[in-house]
């Protein structure tokens, strides 16, 4: 089994790479997406979240109201220590799960958009950062997003930089033209994966 990390900062394409990586036999393993399912209506994750934070995070239907979550943890580190300390495991923990689902030989991708301000970097064989730069990924955002200029360069900003992910790349896929270019470069990258 080969543990591929996968990151790229907001607006890079990440995903694309991800779908494109999956298309040729990668097995993915979506932090985010694991994120949003340990929190899900009836799951310990849920329950745990509002056992800490209170009636207050839960939407009518009973969903988590991320909003109203963020407008509390992101305010108050202290509490944003507390949610992590609740997620972070169970998301591991999934992950693991998916993990060890996988074939012997997989290609397992990790799609993990902090891996670089996580420092998680050595969790993995290989790491590979889907680069471009800060002006096509701001038209990215604006244009397919519907983000304004300045919600998408406070973005860019609250993640890492260009410099940090790219210090703890193995392989990089830079994605600043056309898709029929990625789709080259990705099939360029499943060969050096899946060779070595």
């Amino acid at each position: 089994m080969r543990k591929i990390g996968l990151t790229g900062g907001i607006g890079a394409g990440k995903s694309a790479v991800s779908e494109l990586l999956v298309a040729h036999g990668a097995v993915l393993v979506d932090s985010d997406r694991i994120a949003r399912e340990v929190v899900a209506p009836g799951t310990p994750g849920l329950a745990a979240v509002v056992a800490e934070f209170g009636p207050g995070v839960l939407a009518a239907d009973g969903s988590l109201d991320r909003p109203a979550l963020g407008a509390v943890v992101f305010a108050d580190p202290e509490r944003l220590q507390a949610l992590n300390a609740i997620v972070h495991p169970l998301v591991r923990a999934r992950s693991a799960e998916l993990e060890a689902a996988a074939a012997p030989d997989a290609v397992v991708v990790h799609d993990v958009p902090l891996l670089a301000e996580n420092g998680l970097a050595p969790l993995y064989d290989r790491v590979v950062v889907v680069d471009a730069s800060e002006p096509v990924r701001l038209e990215r955002l604006t244009r397919l997003r519907g983000m304004t200029e300045a919600e998408a360069r406070s973005r860019m900003a609250a993640q890492a930089t260009r410099e940090q992910r790219l210090a703890v790349a193995d392989l990089v896929v830079e994605n600043n033209g056309t898709r029929a270019e990625l789709e080259q470069r990705v099939e360029e990258l499943w060969e050096r994966l899946t060779r070595s």
